[in-house]
């Protein structure tokens, strides 16, 4: 069984969305999915038997768990949030 994923949305009005869904690609296939939405300039997604697309010009951030273990060589990895 594919392992679980969560994704939370965060929007530009403050709002947010939780996502759970199964592993999509292989994680070594992560970083050219990220980069294909990327320059696609909005979030694709199929929920609960509808289409839904997201422009990323209403996302503020997103959070993706589990981190995958292969990210873009930019990436910062082992980071906390100190607020």
């Amino acid at each position: 069984m594919p392992e679980q994923r969560r994704l939370i949305i965060h929007f530009v009005d403050g709002s947010k969305k939780l996502l759970e869904f199964p592993q999509q690609v292989a994680d070594a296939s992560v970083a050219a999915k990220l980069q294909e939405a990327l320059e696609a300039r909005h979030l694709v997604i199929e929920a609960d038997g509808a289409l839904v697309v997201i422009p990323f010009e209403n996302i503020r951030y997103l959070q993706a768990y589990p981190a995958p273990k292969k990210l873009p060589g930019y990436a910062i990895k082992g980071a906390t949030f100190k607020d």
